[in-house]
């Protein structure tokens, strides 16, 4: 965690209404929201398929909401600039995707954007340390890319204490996503984790998205 930078709550606009979209993106900022997470998957790398750089953009027209964009699709060199341009304010891409890990991180931040790696279940957190003094953010997933109605896996997190130090001298977010909600959150307070992605725990029909957004938030404050 970067110290004295208090956690967030990142929602997964993949979650909402989309027939809704602007009105429940609304909802979130009203309830304080600072950040929204983009889940693009191109039904290659991952089996779903959901949307590109054109609902990006349509987003940034609805809201000055910082975007983070999280590629799960391969080849992202290809279409970084056209993310970036659409209004992606953080590009986060799998390293197994890039040909050049450390020249993909550099095309990122050139273009304008801030930049991070995602580290998947099955992936030792390790594999980032060569990219740290590159890096702007680290995003942990604790379910497998792609796939809908997993629960969490805690053992992603077996390695962050012995990294945080690292992550701090390099002054990298720590995100975390997959299977963030209310029975979850409470117990992964005060481990290192700046900000946590939630899908259908935000955009539910049980309540409008900025309620269900502001008791997230009391529970991983509590």
């Amino acid at each position: 965690m970067i110290p004295g930078t208090p956690p967030k709550i990142s929602p997964s606009v993949l979650s909402a209404d989309f027939s809704r979209l602007g009105e429940q993106i609304n909802s979130i900022v009203a309830a304080g929201g600072e950040v929204l997470h983009l889940d693009v998957m191109d039904g290659h790398y991952v089996p779903n398929l959901t949307f590109g750089p054109l609902v990006v953009k349509a987003i940034r027209k609805m809201t000055d909401l910082e975007l983070e964009a999280h590629l799960m699709i391969s080849n992202p060199d290809k279409y970084l600039e056209s993310f970036i341009s659409a209004g992606a304010d953080v590009v986060l891409v799998h390293p197994s995707t890039c040909e050049s890990v450390a020249d993909t991180l550099k095309a990122i931040k050139s273009l304008g954007s801030k930049a991070g790696l995602v580290v998947n279940p099955d992936e030792k957190l390790e594999l980032v340390v060569p990219y740290l003094d590159q890096m702007d953010q680290l995003l942990i997933m604790s379910v497998f890319p792609g796939f809908g109605g997993q629960s969490f896996i805690p053992s992603v997190l077996n390695d962050l204490a012995q990294l945080r130090p690292l992550l701090e001298d390099n002054d990298v977010l720590v995100e975390i996503d997959g299977g963030i909600n209310q029975q979850t959150i409470g117990s992964l307070n005060q481990i290192g984790i700046d900000r946590f992605v939630a899908g259908s725990a935000v955009f539910n029909a049980s309540a409008p998205p900025g309620e269900n957004y502001i008791n997230l938030l009391a529970l991983l404050n509590g």
